[in-house]
């Protein structure tokens, strides 16, 4: 059975992260960062070249449970993603503690200080978690 890769976003204001799976869904691994703006002809691009089954975006909460403020930033993206790819569903996955997991990442990774305040690659990591809190998910509902 072919099964396509689930591909997962860190949405951003100005930047998102991109994560993506193998397409055995095994592992999730950093791909890349990509201006917002410019995350739409991205992703209809990439899913052009690979097999995706499935777009999962990090649901931005705060602590209370309300959604954070990004939330309104997401929703319009969301529907244009839709509209652009209607073939592949979008589900959501609460991010709240991704930024917090992805710096403790680096520090453990021994990822010098400089390299820690690269916004973009805390960005993919933030993806990447994103994603592996996903399939973490998937392991439990079976």
């Amino acid at each position: 059975m072919i099964m396509g890769r689930i591909l997962a976003i860190d949405y951003g204001k100005k930047r998102s992260g991109i994560a993506v799976t193998d397409v055995l869904q095994i592992i999730a691994n950093g791909l890349t960062t990509v201006p917002t703006n410019e995350l739409l002809a991205f992703l209809a691009d990439y899913v052009g070249k690979e097999p995706v089954e499935k777009v999962i975006i990090g649901y931005p909460r705060q602590m209370n449970n309300e959604d954070s403020d990004n939330m309104k930033n997401i929703e319009p993206f969301i529907r244009s993603l839709s509209k652009k790819i209607p073939a592949i569903p979008i589900e959501f996955i609460d991010e709240r503690f991704t930024s917090v997991m992805a710096h403790r990442a680096m520090i453990d990774g021994g990822l010098k200080k400089k390299a820690r305040q690269n916004k973009a690659l805390v960005d993919e990591i933030s993806a990447t978690i994103i994603l592996q809190s996903y399939l973490e998910s998937l392991k439990f509902k079976h």
